[in-house]
């Protein structure tokens, strides 16, 4: 089951859960002198707005340390020392909350883990069946204490124990999936070969059910299925390596093992499992803790790093992100995919060349991979960078030998390089190209047509094609915006108008936009509403040949002799932003 079947009741726990979790990325006051209980409490909201986990953590305990009994406190420090992987200071903390909050989820499931460790499997399940405070937490707590049952031996109470999840179709997923590795794990093989063959029907698009399908399948010497299974899953979504990897072994004879072969490991996938679905609805305080919990029961989990490296990704932090990846050892089928993503991290933080200098690393040992060449081409092309950005596209598509669908974005991206770099022939035969690949792609679709409408050329099919992108996503301000200014370069004034007020409802923030809105109020007569979009344009920290442009507008206004050619040399600086 993919992420999407889990939206509603995810959407429903997070902004159901207790404002302690979502304080974790909060914005924060200005650091006080430190020192003080008051200091270390706020100099602990400003680590977490900068997203300092480790510094958030230290700051919240020393606040504690001056405040023992302050609930709000002793909360905070727990979930940040569970964040930055404290383990020790994390477990005496839990022990202290839930005196005080007995269903503490996090906290229960941290001490349920510790005593799972410890081999005390009675108290473990007494600590995961105390942490039911919402859906997830019952489905976690549910799957935990199914592992704790199989650890303990108790076979056929663990799977009662996932006969009790609910009928929804989001528990039925996890049912189904932990039925099938506890049955594996248990030695229950026929049991094992209904759950996994009922989970792939239901599921042939995720990747986690298919590679521990076909496992499984090879350890019962079932090949031929363990082959067909991996085929049937890569037919219907993209490429993997983890699959391509798999497959590749299993054709050559070796024999993978489990996905979960023991409790552990079960348990493990459990935090896993749901921290990379709470973190990809939102959720990313709350899913950094299950990852983190994952973790803790197997530090040797390459997908739990990676989900954890996105969360910290879409939160901004960086170095935590590199951290992540850089603990994916390079045996890893995954490892080239890792390295690119952290050479994104490092051009995000600025470090534009350390991103270069790692990404000709990987092609000088991977000279046939495009990954790369495409990954490195795009850092260029962000950095505005176009010549060696168009060098690296160049030698991606050379090594496309028949160009398909998935390709299109390589013809998009060397058209957009050479669209900066004054080729327009070029740019356009890349266009077209791309188009030819993926005939719905709406950013190519865009981005050519407003080409020909900012040139004066091939004007039907230019709104043609502006107008299906629209209709694509009717809600991507640049898309209407593309389609008011087309309307404007035409002289349809009352069109225009209408286009790009409802494209600055949609980006109210993009400079660009906000100064095509107040060109159509200008030639519709509205000159003080187009002053007041040209001020507001200019609040928003254009680049500086825009800035120059729309002071003198607001100082003299536009040439009434002109329609179509009042924001000549803005275009560029709209694409980019679109892209």
């Amino acid at each position: 089951m993919s992420k999407w079947a889990l939206r509603s009741v995810l959407l429903i726990a997070i902004l159901a859960a207790p404002a302690a979790y979502s304080e974790v990325l909060a914005p924060a006051p200005e650091d006080p002198a430190a020192g003080t209980l008051l200091g270390n409490y706020l100099s602990g909201r400003v680590a977490r707005q900068n997203h300092d986990t480790d510094a958030a953590a230290e700051f919240y305990t020393k606040a504690l340390e001056a405040d023992p009994e302050n609930e709000v406190i002793l909360e905070q420090a727990f979930l940040l020392e569970a964040a930055a992987g404290h383990w020790d200071r994390a477990t005496k903390l839990a022990n202290d909350l839930v005196k005080i909050e007995p269903s503490h989820r996090f906290a229960q499931f941290l001490l349920g883990i510790d005593a799972f460790k410890r081999g005390d499997y009675k108290k473990a399940d007494t600590h995961f069946a105390a942490a039911r405070q919402g859906p997830i937490a019952d489905l976690t707590s549910t799957l935990a204490r199914a592992w704790v049952l199989e650890a303990d031996g108790k076979h056929s109470e663990a799977f009662e124990m996932l006969d009790t999840l609910s009928n929804a179709d989001w528990a039925q997923y996890y049912q189904r999936y932990h039925r099938a590795l506890i049955a594996d794990v248990a030695g229950r093989h026929r049991l094992a070969d209904k759950s996994y063959d009922e989970a792939f029907k239901r599921s042939p698009t995720t990747l986690r059910i298919a590679d521990a399908y076909a496992r499984h399948a090879v350890n019962r010497n079932q090949n031929n299925l363990a082959v067909a299974t991996l085929k049937m899953h890569m037919a219907k979504t993209a490429p993997h390596p983890l699959t391509e990897d798999l497959l590749e072994e299993i054709e050559k004879g070796g024999k993978p093992g489990l996905i979960a072969q023991n409790p552990t490991d079960g348990l493990a996938e459990v935090f896993y499992g749901i921290g990379d679905a709470v973190a990809g609805e939102g959720g990313l305080d709350m899913g950094v803790v299950y990852l983190k919990l994952a973790l803790l029961l197997k530090p040797d989990f390459p997908l739990a790093q990676i989900a954890l490296a996105e969360a910290y990704s879409t939160a901004n932090k960086y170095d935590a992100e590199i951290a992540a990846f850089d603990a994916i050892p390079r045996s890893s089928p995954l490892w080239v995919n890792v390295q690119i993503q952290k050479a994104f991290a490092l051009n995000s933080l600025k470090r534009v060349d350390e991103a270069k200098n790692l990404l000709h690393d990987i092609i000088a040992k991977n000279p046939n991979d495009v990954r790369p060449l495409d990954a490195l081409g795009n850092i260029m092309r962000a950095n505005e960078r176009y010549d060696e950005a168009l060098e690296y596209y160049d030698q991606a598509i050379a090594l496309v030998d028949k160009p398909s669908k998935r390709d299109w974005a390589l013809f998009y991206s060397r058209g957009v390089c050479n669209e900066r770099l004054k080729n327009w022939p070029g740019a356009e035969a890349d266009f077209n190209k791309a188009l030819e690949l993926n005939p719905d792609e709406s950013l190519v679709l865009n981005y050519l047509g407003y080409s020909w409408v900012d040139q004066g050329m091939n004007l039907k099919q230019a709104m043609d094609y502006i107008r299906k992108a629209v209709s694509l996503k009717p809600d991507d301000g640049y898309y209407v915006d593309s389609l008011g200014w087309a309307h404007y370069r035409l002289g349809n004034m009352p069109e225009a108008v209408e286009y790009l007020e409802r494209a600055v409802e949609l980006r109210p923030d993009d400079p660009i936009i906000n100064d095509h809105l107040g060109d159509a109020y200008w030639r519709v007569g509205r000159k003080l509403e187009a002053k007041y979009q040209w001020q507001q344009s200019l609040s928003l920290e254009p680049e500086d040949d825009l800035r120059g442009q729309l002071n003198a507008k607001i100082a003299s206004g536009l040439e009434e002799t002109t329609v179509t050619k009042s924001a000549s040399g803005t275009v560029e600086t709209k694409r980019k932003s679109s892209q």
